[in-house]
């Protein structure tokens, strides 16, 4: 790296020995999991580049845009509203949360048996390895798990944090607690930056969010194909950088490489031969760099054609409508849409079972893979009703639970290789 992003680390008060460890590894551990890949599309050359870049010239130009007056708010989840965000003309970036890092940091704040998400957002923070969250003006965390919850108030004392309140259920009060939540993160948004969110601000928002919505709704199309034209944790790159990149420059490579992988359909150019077995993965996120179970299924011999996670389909599958004469008109478009959104914490939950089913079936996949978090309740819990529609579907499903560590690689291996065996 330059000497410009050291001091510029530096700056933003990293621990530099430390970061450049984490810089190691993870460079090391991405040239394994996707630069060694045969057939890879050309137009995966600009997220290896983002990714390449993503503690340095992304962060440069997040600290170029406050020297210019801009905010940059951090979000752990995709509840936070983006648009809102953009219509303050701020900038929205998700933080970093899915390895595991200084565990012995984030035991002097958290339980042991608390999920590896919050954990690693914690440990992130404490060992001052994350650019984004010590560059951001807030971060913004939501109530989509009771471990979330009470995390908050503590991680509140290490950086300005915001707390959306999400509803349990999806009945009418839940809407109007919702839309009152999405509110008042609008009043907090313009308090921050100091901008009036009007309509057309947040109509052009909301188009800038729809347009990278619409991109990798494309990509996920093409992945329902046959011939298979781009591998599963290529695919998972993309939806994770999704949440880091600029929303435009994002959209329009994210459509460039589309464009290839069409062309790489009508030839015939596939990246997994022998007709492989096709697998969904449900349930949990996987935010970077979390490539664990992804590598085990495709070094397995299968190939992952979709992911029913909020780094996947729940988070791209619907769009806010564009059409609303007035802020109070298009606040409702997106308390609509983001209500929509078929998050475990929600009870009951039939909208994310039909949701699991309704993908599967679209992308003829031989069978699903229930992820969960270990300690992540909503998502373990439900698995099971998960089982059951899936066994009343006809559906094949492998439950695994696992966390950020390398330790059960062996046995995710084993159940995993099993699991495409019988599928074979």
């Amino acid at each position: 790296m330059s000497k410009d992003y050291i001091q510029m680390w530096e700056s933003l008060g990293l621990n530099l020995e430390a970061h450049d460890g984490l810089l190691e590894v993870l460079g090391k551990q991405y040239r394994e999991v996707f630069l060694k890949q045969q057939n890879r599309p050309e137009g995966m050359g600009y997220f290896d580049f983002v990714m390449r870049e993503v503690h340095g010239l992304r962060v440069k130009e997040l600290l170029d845009a406050q020297a210019h007056g801009r905010k940059v708010i951090g979000t752990f989840c995709v509840y936070a509203p983006e648009e809102l965000i953009l219509a303050a003309n701020a900038i929205c970036v998700g933080l970093c949360a899915g390895a595991e890092i200084a565990p012995e940091l984030a035991d002097e704040y958290l339980p042991r048996n608390t999920c590896a998400l919050i954990r690693s957002f914690f440990g992130f923070k404490l060992a001052g390895v994350c650019p984004y969250t010590n560059a951001c003006d807030l971060v913004v965390g939501e109530t989509t798990c009771d471990g979330k919850k009470k995390a908050y108030e503590i991680f509140a004392e290490l950086k300005d944090l915001y707390v959306m309140e999400i509803p349990q259920r999806k009945g009418a009060a839940d809407r109007v607690l919702w839309r009152a939540e999405i509110v008042r993160f609008k009043e907090r948004v313009e308090q921050l930056t100091g901008v009036e969110i009007t309509a057309d601000r947040l109509r052009a928002a909301i188009t800038t969010v729809n347009d990278r919505r619409r991109a990798l709704q494309r990509l996920t199309r093409l992945r329902y194909q046959y011939p298979t034209v781009i591998s599963g944790r290529d695919a998972l790159l993309i939806n994770q950088i999704a949440f880091y990149d600029d929303p435009a420059r994002f959209t329009g490579s994210v459509n460039a490489l589309c464009d290839e992988l069409e062309q790489r359909g009508k030839d015939g150019v596939e990246v997994a031969s022998g007709n492989p077995v096709k697998l969904m993965i449900a349930g949990c996120p996987m935010a970077v760099p979390n490539w664990k179970l992804p590598v085990v299924v495709e070094e397995a011999g299968a190939v992952i054609v979709a992911e029913e996670s909020c780094v996947g389909e729940r988070n791209t599958r619907d769009l806010v409508v564009e059409e609303g004469g007035t802020v109070a008109d298009l606040v409702d478009r997106l308390t609509d849409r983001y209500m929509s959104i078929n998050c475990a914490v929600f009870t009951p939950n039939e909208g994310r079972l039909d949701h699991i089913v309704e993908t599967a079936r679209a992308a003829k996949v031989d069978g699903i893979i229930h992820y969960a978090l270990q300690f992540c309740g909503p998502y373990t819990i439900e698995a099971r009703n998960v089982q059951k529609r899936l066994d009343a579907e006809g559906l094949p499903l492998l439950r695994l639970e696992t966390d950020y560590g390398a330790e059960d690689t062996g046995q995710l291996k084993t159940r995993v290789e099993a699991f495409v065996e019988q599928l074979s």
